[in-house]
């Protein structure tokens, strides 16, 4: 469990499974991927992370906040599944709840995120991608410090070519670059 000013990173309970499948059901959170979840493929991602955090001791944790819902979202770390110029890579995603948007959880979290991958992981970098369209994403990339290098930006494999969520924009973070902002008391 990782612990924020906020907010709590932690395990999955039975009881997040609700809330997790409203969230996966809202066509805005969802707006940037191929389509919403139903509550049985939103269960089938959880279990999947499960499994990834069994494999490598990490992965998406649950978001709480301190003071308030017992469950937001999730923010983590993944190793990426599919091929690509920058793999085999750790990722760092979230997705949390729209009536939580706008508060700096995300930016909060994943430096949490960042902190456990750079320091208890020992990683060496971490890397983060969404569609070119989904700003409210790369921001949060941007204020934890990572940086873009239009060159890098690439076709998802698993969408068709010519799909309009295919081109992704790519962020990176070093750890050596973390350890610097961290040292600089940059936000």
């Amino acid at each position: 469990m990782l612990e924020t000013h906020r907010l709590r990173l932690r395990d999955w309970h039975e009881a997040d499974l609700e809330p997790f499948a409203a969230l996966c059901a809202d066509p805005m959170v969802m707006e940037h991927f191929p389509s919403t979840l139903t509550p049985e493929q939103s269960a089938e991602f959880v279990v999947g992370i499960r499994q990834h955090f069994s494999a490598h001791g990490y992965g998406l944790w649950a978001v709480e906040c301190q003071q308030g819902p017992p469950f937001i979202g999730f923010v983590g770390l993944a190793r990426v599944r599919f091929r690509s110029h920058f793999t085999p890579a750790v990722e760092i995603g979230w997705r949390l709840a729209r009536k939580t948007w706008g508060r700096g959880y995300a930016r909060e979290a994943a430096k949490a995120a960042l902190a456990y991958a750079f320091e208890d992981l020992d990683l060496a970098e971490v890397v983060s991608f969404t569609v070119p369209a989904n700003n409210r994403s790369w921001r949060v990339m941007e204020r934890i410090g990572m940086q873009r290098r239009e060159s890098e930006d690439f076709d998802h494999p698993a969408l068709p070519p010519g799909d309009p969520l295919a081109r992704h924009i790519l962020y990176r973070i070093r750890a050596i670059d973390w350890h610097r902002q961290e040292s600089d008391g940059a936000e």
